[in-house]
């Protein structure tokens, strides 16, 4: 495994040494389970984002939002 540094404000990182003690763990387990959760909860854009096929509509409707062209809501997609 290798070594990151991360910047932590130092109010967070008083707070978060705190929790740390109270829970009766390192500070680095509670960094590296937040760090888990994030990637977990992010899984799925990611798939999305190396499709090229997504990569293009995602591209295609910012343009269409820019040039002020009305998409369809959900309800007419489910029509």
């Amino acid at each position: 495994m290798r070594t990151s540094t991360v910047r932590i404000p130092e109010d967070k990182r008083d707070t978060l040494k705190i929790l740390a003690s109270i829970e009766k763990r390192e500070m680095k387990e509670i960094l590296s389970e937040l760090i888990d959760e994030y990637i977990e909860r992010n899984k799925e854009t990611l798939e999305l984002l190396s499709k090229p096929e997504w990569l293009e509509i995602i591209e295609k409707g910012k343009e269409e939002v820019a040039k002020g062209i009305k998409g369809k809501s959900l309800d007419e997609l489910e029509d």
